[in-house]
């Protein structure tokens, strides 16, 4: 679509910036038309190296600003003919495409940036988030939760509903972490893309790829809060950092460590368990193991035992923000 943005400003501009010379020769024309096309060009280069995506909405505000822009070109045009200005009569012919030009630039890039505010422009094109449907939900992923993987489960069990949306920045930076050097962040980056091509591949989950970006914003998570208001949307992560700063905007998020940490089977004080002692405890006489979901057993004089199976009795259970710890200690003692 920014080809079509290209051409379509150059096509304008030299239209209008031609008026001005039917009544010369052939190769005034030609020159106005070479100069407006190339000005035109450098402008357009300009755009899109501020704008790195066009969506339709985008497009249609960029059109709506050129012909506003011209609009009050014309208009201008009208004031500085009826001014009279001997002085500037010779100059006529630059200024007057200088004012197209100018008008037209800033009137687009005016409505280029403020595309999202502009509610007129719900009227000639809805936003590519948008959905006649106003009760489908939307749940943005971000970056760490495609890695991670258990998304993909998730989905297949049934209990996410509604629409995943995928935005265009989160899939850069996948790309960028998958062309990573450093190996380790290399193959997460290849795995977190393992993982959208297989949510992809799958009918029962209905995935969406969302272009809208924010050029104005430079980190993910921000533009990841900003897209979550725009679409009325829950972003699913398991960054702990996003998770705060999502909910003090008034973001729901859905943490994929918390639904973990919660299916997690309640122990109670004095029930009993076998778990294996792998390795020595912080404290003095301690041992550490862990049962089959990942959660840490701490062991108390545990430490003679190590590398045993043993019968524990559980004591009590802290529950923290990185997981659960269950406090034990020796059926034997």
């Amino acid at each position: 679509m920014i080809i079509l943005l290209r051409v379509l400003f150059i096509v304008l501009s030299v239209f209008f910036s031609s008026f001005y010379f039917i009544d010369k020769s052939i190769y005034a024309l030609l020159a106005a038309a070479g100069i407006a096309g190339v000005v035109s060009l450098l402008v357009i280069i300009v755009v899109e190296y501020v704008l790195h995506t066009v969506s339709a909405r985008m497009l249609a505000a960029a059109i709506l600003g050129l012909i506003v822009g011209f609009t009050l070109g014309y208009l201008i045009n009208l004031a500085y003919g009826a001014l009279h200005i001997t002085v500037l009569d010779e100059y006529s012919h630059i200024i007057s495409p200088l004012i197209y030009h100018l008008s037209g630039f800033f009137m687009m890039m005016y409505f280029v940036i403020n595309y999202d505010e502009i509610t007129i422009l719900d009227k000639i094109v809805h936003s590519p988030l948008e959905n006649s449907d106003e009760n489908v939900a939307y749940k943005i992923l971000d970056t760490s939760v495609i890695i991670d993987g258990r998304i993909a489960d998730i989905c297949d069990t049934g209990f996410i509903e509604g629409i995943l949306v995928i935005p265009n920045f989160v899939l850069n930076e996948l790309q960028m972490i998958a062309d990573s050097a450093d190996s380790i962040r290399r193959n997460r980056g290849r795995r977190g893309l393992d993982i959208l091509n297989k949510m992809q591949k799958d009918q029962s989950i209905m995935v969406k790829i969302s272009d809208m970006d924010f050029a104005d914003i430079n980190e993910v998570d921000a533009k990841l809060v900003k897209l979550a208001k725009i679409m009325n949307a829950k972003v699913i992560t398991n960054d702990f950092n996003l998770n705060k700063v999502a909910e003090f905007h008034g973001v729901p998020v859905l943490n994929i460590n918390q639904l973990s940490n919660s299916l997690k089977p309640v122990v109670l004080p004095g029930e009993e368990m076998r778990v294996a002692l792998i390795k020595e405890g912080k404290d003095l006489n301690q041992a550490i193991g862990y049962l089959d979901d990942g959660t840490m057993v701490v062991v108390e004089n545990g430490r003679k035992r190590l590398n045993d199976e043993v019968e524990v009795t559980v004591t009590s259970v802290l529950q923290t923000t990185a997981g659960r710890m269950i406090f034990t200690r020796l059926k034997e003692d």
